[in-house]
This record gives structure tokens, sequence and C-alpha cells, in this order.
């Protein structure tokens, strides 16, 4: 292949997965944007943002290189219905650490807050936020992740270059959604608001 067919099957390849990657991003941002009262009800919230979301990307990054490693290396079929349970066992891995990562970054967080004397809501309202975001996220982000990994490699493309983008894209928008909810949950819940 010459330099210019690779460059054209990179782009034919990654171009929709960006293009989405953008409009994605903005409709996170859109939701983030909205959350104003959220943030002001639950001190601490926004300095767990960008932790809760790089912990969606790097989490459900690693599991969608797994499956693509495992699809090039003929040890998982593209089929969800009668898996390997190799594939199953990943996908707990890794909503588990995303449960993990989140608590540890919901008390990360509040210890930071404190040890600086700023304001903050409990930990144990900060844990259950992002307990409960990352469970919904977890779900969705797996299923999306193993869907669009194998939908496109069956369509003959490389999951690679599919994965970054997608699953960057996926987090920040079901992250952003399912911390709205989160909160609102949490807060009512507790009878607050």
């Amino acid at each position: 292949m010459t330099i210019r067919e690779v460059a054209r099957e990179a782009y034919r390849e990654g171009a929709p997965a960006l293009a989405a990657s953008a409009v994605g991003g903005l409709l996170a941002g859109v939701v983030l944007g909205g959350m104003r009262a959220e943030f002001r009800a639950v001190p601490g919230l926004l300095v767990l943002v960008p932790a809760l979301l790089a912990t969606r990307g790097n989490v459900y990054g690693s599991l969608g290189a797994r499956v693509a490693t495992g699809l090039h290396q003929g040890l998982v079929s593209p089929q969800v219905r009668d898996a390997d349970p190799r594939l199953y066992r990943a996908v707990a891995a890794a909503v588990t650490n995303g449960l993990l990562a989140s608590t540890f970054a919901a008390v990360a967080g509040f210890a930071a807050l404190s040890a600086l004397g700023g304001e903050t809501a409990p930990l144990s309202r900060l844990i259950a936020i992002a307990g409960l975001s990352a469970a919904l996220s977890g779900v969705v982000l797996s299923m999306t992740v193993v869907g669009v990994v194998f939908a496109g490699y069956r369509r003959g493309y490389n999951p690679d270059p599919l994965v970054g983008p997608i699953v960057t894209t996926a987090g920040d928008v079901f992250g952003v959604a399912f911390l709205l909810l989160a909160v609102r949950v949490v807060l009512f819940a507790a009878g607050v608001g």
C-alpha cells in the first residue's frame, strides 16, 4: 500500500468516529452547563467531574482494547449471544474497576477539599453519587463498547481506531447524563432540594 492509500484508509475508518466524538463532547458540555443547581446543592461535586469522566474513558477504553485484541487474535467471536465467558468476565471487571475508581475519586476529592478548607458535601453523599453514576454508566458503556467493536469488526473495520473516540464520547455523554441523574436521585433520597 502506498502512503496515500494508508492515509485514505485511516481517514475512512477514523473520521466518522472523530466527528461523532466532537458532537458528543458538545452535548456533554451542554448537559454539564445545565447542572449549576446540582453543583450548588452538592459542594465539591465539580471537583469530581474530571476524575469521574476520565475514569469512564480509561476503564472502558481498556475494555474496548481488550475486546479488539481478542477479535484480532481469534479468541473472541464478534457476537454477544453465546459469547465466550471471557467477554463477560472482562465486562464485569470493567464495571467493578469503574465503581472502585469512582469511589476512590470521591474519597480523594473529599479529602483534598477538606484538607484545603474547601466546602464539601458529606462523604457518604459524594460516594453515593459517584457509585450510582459509575454503575449506571458502566452498564451502558459496556454495551456500547462491545456493540461498537463487534459491529465495526463485522463490517470490516479495524476496531482499534473506533475504540478511542467512541469510548471517550460515550463516556462523556453517558457519564455526564448519569451523573446528573445520580445527583438528583441521591438528593431526593436524602430529602435535600
